[in-house]
């Protein structure tokens, strides 16, 4: 979240930055709440000093009347406290972060192409989509995925299995090359960590799905219990940033989501990833946000996929992002590029949420937090197969992922 002092200070460029971001928000509402939370303390202050002033004294019957009175009025003030503190808590949270001034200003469609790696590829047959590529080798079922569990859930099956298990094993490798700390991480996690992330575990608009009668939620991201790992700790970062790939299950409601464009693979309940997270100071966390970019495109480079990179528009980061960098695949189901890996810089607004503070030379202050997809095992397969497919219907295993495939084709 943002700190109440820096809205108190610029309250028209926060306003302009959620009018940037499409975000509905009344910063002099929350200003209001925010004053109103004050005066209310200051006269609970007044009250209890008032209070231990009398009480050091032997009080008199009339004296002992009034530190009655006097405590009902403090317990009055205190619960009226309680009260406005929640409510001014709820809406600082809803507040987004600032957005980086190089961040397109717009919604969904206005992001900006940074570059394009790699020509979409020149099938001289008609190339397949993943649905029909993977069917037709027997390596996926939806029909009795949906059979056992409902739409958009399936089982994966023979090749598809190892493929899935190469990509990981393949991206394991780069990022423990690169100091990352592999871990795997539970699948759920306590609501309060899924709102210090940034995510609505409850309302309508929620793309998550909760454990009925526990404060406990299937997480959509291991961003989500990687970020939670080190809530209310106080780090060292005298060595360097802290680097954890992250693997887990990851969940997701993905409602209003069907359609052509979402078919397949391409939006489902349930996949696992393998996340890349950072802790790190506030200074580093730019050049670190292109680092984890870089690393993104160093995966996709070794697997020959066709990508642009794009730079998202202000109206669709997400509350917590300050600046989001998008990999986009070019993918036979879409005949266009379609998102595989995102990669977001959220400044100290997670940190703030979830109390995680670095040491520095005057005390602590809080760190800045990035993560970014390293391999998702429902998009990165979809754009490998149509990619990689052949006119015989084989699907090409490019060299770098033959060390964790020990084929040249599947099928």
């Amino acid at each position: 979240m943002l700190d109440i002092s820096f809205i108190r200070s610029y309250p028209e460029r926060v306003k302009q930055n959620c009018v940037n971001r499409r975000v509905v928000f009344d910063v002099d509402a929350l200003l209001a709440l925010d004053e109103k939370r004050k005066n209310i303390q200051a006269q609970v202050d007044v009250l209890r000093a008032k209070r231990n002033a009398m009480s050091k004294t032997k009080p008199t019957e009339d004296q002992i009347i009034a530190l009655r009175a006097l405590g009902d009025e403090i317990r009055e003030g205190e619960r009226i406290l309680e009260s406005t503190h929640e409510q001014y808590a709820a809406m600082l949270k809803t507040v987004p972060n600032l957005t980086h001034p190089d961040t397109p200003v717009g919604g969904e469609e206005d992001f900006v192409v940074l570059e394009i790696q790699h020509e979409a590829p020149a099938f001289d047959f008609e190339p397949k989509d993943h649905e029909a590529l993977l069917t037709n080798l027997d390596m996926v079922d939806f029909e009795r995925g949906a059979k056992v569990t409902g739409s958009k859930f399936y089982f994966v099956k023979n090749d598809f299995v190892r493929l899935n298990q190469a990509l990981i094993q393949y991206g394991m490798e780069i990022l423990s090359q690169k100091g990352f700390v592999i871990m795997e991480t539970p699948d759920l996690a306590k609501q309060d960590i899924l709102v210090g992330a940034g995510f609505n575990p409850r309302g309508a608009e929620k793309q998550i799905y909760n454990i009925e009668e526990e404060n406990l939620s299937l997480i959509g991201t291991a961003e989500i219990t990687t970020l939670g790992y080190h809530a209310d700790e106080v780090l060292d970062l005298g060595k360097g940033p802290l680097r954890y790939a992250a693997l887990s299950h990851c969940f997701r409601t993905e409602a209003g989501s069907y359609g052509r464009t979402s078919k397949g693979l391409y939006r489902v309940h349930q996949f696992t990833k393998l996340e890349m997270f950072i802790f790190c100071k506030p200074e580093e966390s730019e050049s670190l946000h292109r680092e984890l970019l870089d690393i993104e495109k160093e995966i996709c480079d070794g697997l020959e996929l066709a990508y642009r990179v794009i730079d998202v528009a202000s109206g669709d980061l997400g509350n917590p992002a300050y600046r989001k960098f998008d990999i986009e695949a070019w993918m036979v189901m879409k005949q266009g590029y379609g998102e595989i890996t995102s990669t977001s810089n959220c400044t100290d607004y997670q940190a703030r949420r979830l109390n995680i503070r670095y040491k520095t030379e005057k005390g602590t202050d809080f760190v800045h937090t990035l993560n970014g997809t390293a391999i998702a095992l429902s998009r990165f397969p979809l754009a490998f197969v149509e990619q990689h497919q052949q006119k015989d219907g084989r699907i090409r295993i490019p060299e770098k992922l033959r060390p964790f495939f020990h084929k040249e084709y599947i099928g």
